[in-house]
C-alpha cells in the first residue's frame, strides 16, 4: 500500500503542479502512448538481450514483492528460533543421533510440523537439514562448516542481486531511451519543417516529451523499485546468517538457549525479538 501511496503522491505533485502553472496536460496524454512504447519497448527488447533466462525469470517473480508486505517479521523470526531451541534441545538431550529422522525427512518431523511458518518454507528448511545433518555426521569441524555456510549464503546473495541488478541497469538505460525517442520526434519535425508555427511547437513538444518520459520512469519509477526490493532482499539473508550462528554456537558448545541468542543478536533491531520475548516464546512452545 504505501508503495503505491508513494507513487500517487509522486505522479500527482509532478503533474499537478505543470497543471496549476498552466502547463497543457493535453500535450503529454497526446504524446504519451507512443512515446511509452518507444521507450518502455527498446528499453524491455534491450533489457531482454542484457539478461540471461533465469535472470529475467527471478526478475518477473520478484517485482510483484514490492507491493507485499515483508514476511521477514518479528513473529517470523520467534517462529524460527524456537524451532532452533527445539531440535538443538532434542539433540542436546538425547543425542545427534535423536535428530537424524528430523533431518532427513523434515515435512514428516514432529518438530517441524510444530512451526508451520519457517517449517514450510523450503529454502529455510534445506539451509538448516544440510547443515544439522553435517553435524550428526561428526565429519567436519565448525570451521569448515562456517566456511561451506558463507559460500552458500554468498551465493544465495548473488542469485538474489542478480534481478536487482537487472533493473538498476533498466533504470539506468531508460533515460537513454527517452532521448532516443526525442531525437525521433526532433527528426519527424524537421520534416514538416514548412507546416505552420502551431502544428510545428506541438510536434517539438511531443518531442521533448520523451525526454521527460525517459527521466521521469527511470528515477520516479524503476530505481525506487530496485532499491524496495533490495532491501527486501537483504532480509531473506539475514535469516541464513541467523540459522548460521545459531548451530555454530551449537557447536561449540553452547546450550540452545545460548546459540539462539546468538542467532538473535545477528537480526535487524527493527524485527529483533527481545530476549524476554524470545525466551517466553520458546516456553509456550513446550
Amino acid at each position: 500500500m504505501i508503495v503505491i501511496i508513494g507513487y500517487v503522491v509522486s505522479m500527482g505533485c509532478i503533474f499537478g503542479v505543470y497543471v496549476f502553472h498552466g502547463g497543457n496536460i493535453k500535450v503529454i496524454l497526446e504524446a504519451l502512448p507512443f512515446e511509452l512504447i518507444t521507450i518502455f519497448g527498446g528499453a524491455l527488447g534491450a533489457f531482454a538481450v542484457n539478461n540471461q533466462p533465469k535472470v529475467l525469470k527471478a526478475t518477473i517473480k520478484l517485482i510483484p514483492q514490492a507491493v507485499k508486505g515483508s514476511k521477514y517479521t518479528k513473529a517470523r523470526y520467534l517462529e524460527l528460533m524456537a524451532l532452533l531451541y527445539d531440535i538443538l534441545q532434542k539433540a542436546r538431550k538425547e543425542g545427534l543421533m535423536a535428530i537424524e529422522k528430523d533431518v532427513e525427512d523434515p515435512h514428516e518431523s514432529a518438530i517441524f510440523k510444530k512451526y508451520a511458518t519457517v517449517g514450510n518454507d523450503h529454502h529455510v528448511v534445506e539451509f538448516m537439514t544440510d547443515y544439522l545433518r553435517m553435524m550428526v555426521s561428526g565429519n567436519l569441524n565448525a570451521h569448515e562448516i562456517e566456511s561451506l555456510m558463507d559460500s552458500e549464503i554468498d551465493t544465495h546473495h548473488a542469485e538474489a542481486h542478480a534481478p536487482i541488478a537487472a533493473i538498476a541497469r533498466l533504470a539506468g538505460a531508460l533515460p537513454a531511451f527517452g532521448i532516443v525517442a526525442a531525437v525521433l520526434g526532433v527528426v519527424n519535425t524537421m520534416g514538416s519543417v514548412g507546416q505552420p508555427p502551431a502544428v510545428l511547437g506541438g510536434m517539438i513538444a511531443s518531442a521533448l516529451v520523451g525526454t521527460f518520459l525517459g527521466i521521469l520512469l527511470a528515477y520516479g519509477v524503476v530505481e525506487p523499485l530496485g532499491g524496495l526490493l533490495e532491501q527486501k532482499t537483504e532480509d531473506g539473508s539475514k535469516e541464513l546468517q541467523c540459522i548460521k550462528t545459531t548451530l555454530l554456537a551449537s557447536m561449540q558448545g553452547y546450550n540452545p538457549s545460548t546459540a539462539i541468542e546468538f542467532g538473535r543478536k545477528v537480526l535487524f533491531s527493527t524485527e529483533r525479538p527481545t530476549f524476554a520475548e524470545l525466551e517466553s516464546h520458546v516456553r509456550g512452545k513446550k
